[in-house]
């Protein structure tokens, strides 16, 4: 959208918007059409503050599949039985991990498998030979979710706002940050169907909402009524990443929307996990063995400045806000999904980031590890789509895997979950100034800045640091 100041994270782009003021953020699109979402960007308030953008083909224009009769977003949400910022402030001041949360919601509802709240559960009512788009958005924090509607196939359209090649599903899964695009069709019996949702989680021994969220797709023509009991669909086990594997390896972008780079100026190895910080017993070291835990990439784990936010310090040259020396490799070469050494299980703090020349054909392997435990991890890239070239399990292997890469159609993302145990290889063309990856951590943020060059910021169009 070529506005990267004005979509970021607090102390990053800009500083916080105070309370009781407002803010207006104009943007045009680009080259852009379908699922997008748009949510808080100071600290946990993302929980509750989020909405779905919606952007429709042009006037003359049609969807590149037959058009629904019915279009619907289906928001995908935590909830906490507790103020969200409490929740974040304990998670602080005890180094330990946020307390899970108490229900998912679909549009803000969670749905009557939940006590008290089958009133408002949210409905969709269709008739019979009905094509339904469902506009799937999830808006939790930390969770990546299963979503199905029971009795129902569904054709996948799009993601994150990019056209796929269409592919038919019981069950999606979607990350933290992603859109997935649904087609069904109003098939079955006229009765009541349940859509729903659960946790996808890989962690091995980490706690998790292991309850189901739900909405109704309601047949207008149902002989049962209202007050008959929906039909649930079968959801994969909690750690089925067999179906997420096979749904994930069916995604393919339209070939006409596909321009992969294929010579490479940057090629940057980025390790993505937890750590842990050693300290003193006491409330703030409630992690495994007195540690406080610690999001990273490439053993930094990311500090917001405090006084000034990077995008002023790079406009007035204000120095000791960051330096530019990120890692593009990891420090030190280890087997990444294997028995990891406790004596890389410690990060190093900082706010550092790394520059891009604009223009530039920039890869990036974002690589799981086994610190604590390997884990799916949702990683967002501002201001781009992106390619994912290649995915796969274990440690990355350039002299075999690079042979696998797909770069005739691969999917057009602008999040990706990497593979618990595994790795995944993006690509994109450095062009808009101001982009950077997001590593939202289940016990933390750890956040390369990938700012462009200078010069070429100047030049431009007078976008500058690094967004989320």
């Amino acid at each position: 959208m070529r506005t990267p100041w004005a979509d970021g994270p607090e102390y990053v782009t800009q500083c916080p918007i105070k309370p009781g003021a407002t803010y207006t953020y104009r943007f045009t699109i680009e080259n852009q059409e379908g699922t997008l979402w748009w949510h808080a960007h100071s600290r946990w308030l993302r929980a509750t503050v989020y909405g779905a953008l919606v952007i429709f083909p042009k006037s003359g224009s049609s969807y590149p599949f037959p058009k629904p009769n019915v279009e619907a977003p289906i928001i995908l949400g935590e909830w906490w039985y507790r103020n969200i910022v409490d929740v974040m402030r304990q998670a602080i001041f005890t180094g330990a991990a946020p307390n899970v949360s108490d229900a998912y919601t679909i549009n803000g509802q969670p749905g009557d498998l939940y006590r008290c709240s089958s009133k408002d559960t949210m409905k969709i009512s269709v008739k019979s030979g009905d094509r339904v788009l469902l506009r799937v958005i999830n808006a939790a924090l930390n969770q990546q979710l299963f979503f199905s509607v029971a009795n129902h196939k569904l054709t996948v359209v799009e993601a994150d706002a990019a056209y796929l090649k269409p592919f038919t599903s019981r069950v999606i899964m979607v990350g933290p940050g992603q859109t997935t695009n649904v087609l069904l069709t109003a098939d079955q019996p006229p009765a009541r169907y349940y859509m729903a949702a659960r946790a996808y989680a890989t962690a091995q021994n980490a706690p998790f909402d292991n309850t189901t969220t739900t909405a109704i797709l309601e047949y207008q023509n149902s002989r049962s009524g209202s007050s008959s009991s929906p039909v649930l669909p079968q959801l994969p086990a909690f750690n089925d990443t067999a179906t997420v594997t096979a749904f994930t390896s069916q995604m393919r972008s339209i070939a006409s929307n596909a321009k992969v780079p294929t010579k490479i100026d940057e090629n940057l190895f980025f390790t993505v996990g937890l750590g842990f910080v050693n300290c003193a017993p006491g409330p703030r070291c409630q992690g495994p063995n007195n540690t406080r835990f610690a999001a990273s990439m490439n053993n930094v784990s990311f500090v917001l400045p405090r006084r000034t936010s990077l995008l002023q310090a790079a406009y007035q040259n204000i120095p000791g806000v960051f330096t530019t020396d990120f890692p593009p490799v990891p420090p030190v070469k280890f087997d990444y999904t294997g028995n990891v050494s406790r004596a890389l299980w410690q990060p190093r703090f900082g706010t550092k980031l790394y520059k891009l020349k604009f223009g530039s054909n920039v890869q990036i392997v974002l690589q799981d590890t086994a610190i604590f435990s390997t884990e799916d991890h949702p990683i967002h890239l501002h201001g781009y789509h992106f390619f994912v070239v290649g995915q796969g399990f274990g440690n990355f292997n350039p002299q075999t895997d690079t042979a696998k890469f797909n770069l005739v159609d691969p999917p057009v993302r602008n999040t990706i979950d990497v593979p618990v145990g595994g790795w995944a290889v993006i690509r994109f063309v450095a062009d808009n100034p101001g982009g950077m990856p997001d590593y939202a951590g289940r016990k933390g943020r750890a956040i390369p800045a990938l700012p462009l060059d200078h010069v070429a910021k100047m030049t431009q169009n007078g976008s500058k640091l690094p967004r989320l």
